[in-house]
């Protein structure tokens, strides 16, 4: 028997390539279901639901929503340390304003780190997922530098650094707890079913594209959610969803790099234009 590749350290996340590991057309895919696992710890649901941030608001500005949302990964991600600091501010002046009041149901901040640590540990934990399934699973000393690399997720927020679990298994650890503690009250599951259903988006649209949407949604769902949510799913809806993903990445596989990471590398442009000239971030 061979031993395993030895693990890097983390400073293996400074010179690792993200870009090989970014499908532009996965985070349509799986963006929604990353949506509800976030929004699944009530503090970070209730923020999004009570919040009076209207701009923010997918289902006031879902094309702008789509855009902020987007840039941030974009940022994390693909960004220098000067454009994630600038980016950094700009998120920081829109969640000022998002704290709960004695009306709220559960207390919760913006600001607060634990939740930012939650909010990347499943931006990390989808884009692993999405990516498996798309194209199988990565190599174990890519997958160690990719799950550090994942903490710019959090610290393009304001989660400090060593909130980051230390290694895969500490993730494991944490990720089990924290997803069984997932609950979907039911003014959260009204506005999932809204965003599901793509209610934002113009009659034609939500005619062609929400049945599918609604049906990506389920499968990428941990299954308590789906449970709380009313869903149903079968093997063979997991086998169909299987050979959609895996066709996908082959197909994404074979096309240029570039336009493969689009239009996650667009928005990162698009954030530098309006910083050089001045107009709002987020």
């Amino acid at each position: 028997m061979t031993s395993p590749p030895p693990r890097p350290p983390r400073d293996a996340a400074d010179t690792f390539d993200i870009e090989q590991y970014i499908d532009g057309v996965a985070a349509f895919f799986g963006g929604t279901a990353n949506v509800i696992m976030q929004l699944s710890t009530l503090p970070v649901g209730y923020g999004v639901l009570e919040s009076t941030v209207d701009s923010g608001k997918v289902m006031l500005h879902p094309i702008k929503r789509l855009r902020t949302t987007l840039t941030y990964l974009s940022v994390a991600l693909l960004g220098t340390d000067d454009d994630r600091t600038t980016y950094r501010d700009a998120v920081n002046s829109s969640h000022h304003t998002v704290k709960s009041t004695a009306a709220s149901p559960v207390q919760y901040n913006a600001f607060d780190p634990k939740l930012q640590l939650w909010v990347a540990a499943c931006l990390y934990w989808g884009a692993r997922d999405i990516y498996e399934r798309m194209h199988g699973p990565m190599r174990d000393t890519d997958a160690e530098a990719f799950y550090y690399y994942g903490a710019r997720l959090g610290t393009t927020l304001q989660m400090p650094p060593q909130m980051w679990p230390a290694d895969r298994a500490a993730f494991d650890e944490y990720w089990t707890e924290n997803l069984a503690k997932t609950t979907i009250d039911p003014p959260i599951r009204d506005y999932f079913d809204d965003l599901i259903d793509l209610k934002m988006l113009p009659l034609p649209a939500r005619l062609t594209f929400a049945r599918f949407h609604r049906f990506v949604v389920t499968g990428l769902l941990p299954e308590h959610l789906r449970d709380q949510m009313g869903m149903t799913w079968t093997a063979r809806d997991d086998r169909t969803l299987a050979t959609i993903l895996h066709t996908l990445g082959s197909v994404t596989a074979r096309i240029p790099k570039q336009a493969r990471m689009f239009p996650i590398n667009a928005y990162l442009w698009d954030m530098r234009v309006r910083r050089r000239f001045g107009r709002r971030l987020v």
